[in-house]
């Protein structure tokens, strides 16, 4: 074994980041076997440097994190800061000086991986960020190394736990959306401000990276349909179990049965309660994948946490610190491919669509015109009036988001449609 260490700085010190820290520290004699030689945590750059930080010298911590990745002497900067700036500048400083970068940063990725990647090649250096996805779930590994040979059709998957915790409660005790918040806040699941999670932009961020990998094309933030899930109701999931279904969060990342093109969404869905999905409760994750070869493969565990991501940071430290001891470097970006990216208005899928409707004669008429008008076939509907008001739920066979979205256009203009209550695709049938 080599004796002289690895040095490895640390940017930011929170949940995840002292986590990273105290693992180095008591399994430090287990990652020096795994590696080769011993890793040293040479500097860890926070924003409070008053903050008491337990199993951290206070000589190693610095506001300055420039200077600390400008040291020249590093291996490793482990980047956990999260957010565009400073975390892309520190990055590309740390490549200029000799630095491999390991990333939880799934925001950044999914705006400037490439030129983050490009910057990493050109310097002769690694970029690994398996916790940027799913937490302590290795899946990006296995898509760019264990299924490199295959073809990957489809990735579909939960990769927020507090959208799926929230959707789970729903589910299982009829609580409305705001009161599945609240304990999941009360919880420690959601952040006092939720939005990137309900509203899709963490679970969006995820699938461009995922797509990326998966299809070997450059897919950004930019490129991927998004629909949060606050508008789901008890309503929504009532129907969804008279379908044998429940709903969930997903991140769809596609190629076309052509080949010839991808898309990337996110959204809330019905699926088969038959699905493996179907069974990911509380705040786990799971993606599924689907490839020519290796057929159906199913990822899960914790998708978030300080632990769970602190063991997929560390995973990527060891391959890294591993590949500087040989001279080498890992992957890096596969966009050989360079597919298009669809927009939504060409995926197809089925819909689930609630309206609320007069209770006349002739009304379901009406409505079937317009669907049939619109190229969208009907496949079960379900009529329930009372008072002069009904409920009407169809369910279409497979059509393209632009049919659809005409389709709803139109049967708002009706005078016997009230509203449109609710859209909802069904997907992993």
């Amino acid at each position: 074994m080599r004796t002289r260490p690895l040095k490895v700085a640390l940017l930011g010190c929170g949940v995840v980041g002292s986590e990273v820290a105290r693992i180095m520290t008591t399994h430090a004699d287990d990652l020096a076997a795994r590696i080769g030689a011993p890793v040293e945590l040479a500097g860890v750059a926070v924003r409070r440097p008053d903050k008491v930080r337990e199993g951290i010298p206070a000589e190693l911590i610095t506001t300055d994190a420039t200077a600390l990745v400008k040291r020249g002497d590093l291996d490793v900067v482990v980047e956990v800061i999260g957010g565009i700036e400073p975390a892309r500048s520190l990055i590309t400083t740390a490549f200029e000086h000799g630095a491999s970068v390991v990333s939880a940063n799934k925001a950044l990725l999914a705006q400037d991986g490439a030129a983050l990647h490009a910057a990493a090649e050109e310097h002769g250096r690694d970029l690994y960020y398996e916790a940027a996805v799913a937490g302590a779930i290795p899946l990006i590994r296995p898509l760019r190394e264990s299924l490199a040979g295959d073809k990957v059709n489809r990735v579909l998957g939960i990769v927020n736990g507090t959208t799926n915790f929230i959707l789970d409660k729903m589910d299982t005790t009829g609580a409305g959306y705001q009161e599945a918040l609240d304990e999941a806040t009360a919880l420690g699941y959601a952040e006092a401000d939720p939005t990137a999670d309900v509203e899709g932009f963490d679970a969006a961020a995820k699938a461009a990276i995922l797509a990326g990998i998966a299809f070997h094309t450059r897919v950004r933030l930019d490129d991927v349909y998004r629909e949060g899930m606050t508008e789901v109701t008890a309503a929504d999931f009532a129907s969804a179990k008279e379908m044998g279904c429940t709903i969930k969060l997903l991140a769809i990342c596609e190629r076309a049965e052509d080949g010839a093109s991808v898309t990337a969404r996110v959204h809330p869905a019905m699926i088969p309660l038959s699905h493996p999905l179907a069974s990911v409760r509380g705040a786990y994750n799971a993606v599924f994948v689907e490839s020519d070869a290796s057929g159906q493969l199913m990822f899960y565990g914790p998708g978030a946490g300080g632990a769970p991501t602190a063991s997929a940071v560390l995973g990527d430290l060891v391959a890294v610190c591993r590949n500087r001891l040989a001279g080498a470097t890992g992957p890096g970006e596969s966009a050989y491919a360079a597919l298009p990216v669809s927009p939504m208005g060409e995926v197809v899928t089925r819909y689930h669509i609630s309206l609320d409707v007069a209770d006349k004669p002739g009304v379901l008429a009406q409505v079937a015109t317009v669907f049939a008008e619109h190229g969208v076939s009907i496949d079960t509907v379900r009529q329930q009036g009372k008072d002069g008001e009904a409920s009407l739920v169809v369910v279409t066979h497979r059509a393209s988001d632009a049919a659809l979205g005409g389709t709803v256009e139109a049967l708002r203009k009706l005078d016997t449609v009230r509203g449109v209550a609710s859209i909802m695709r069904v997907e992993g049938e």
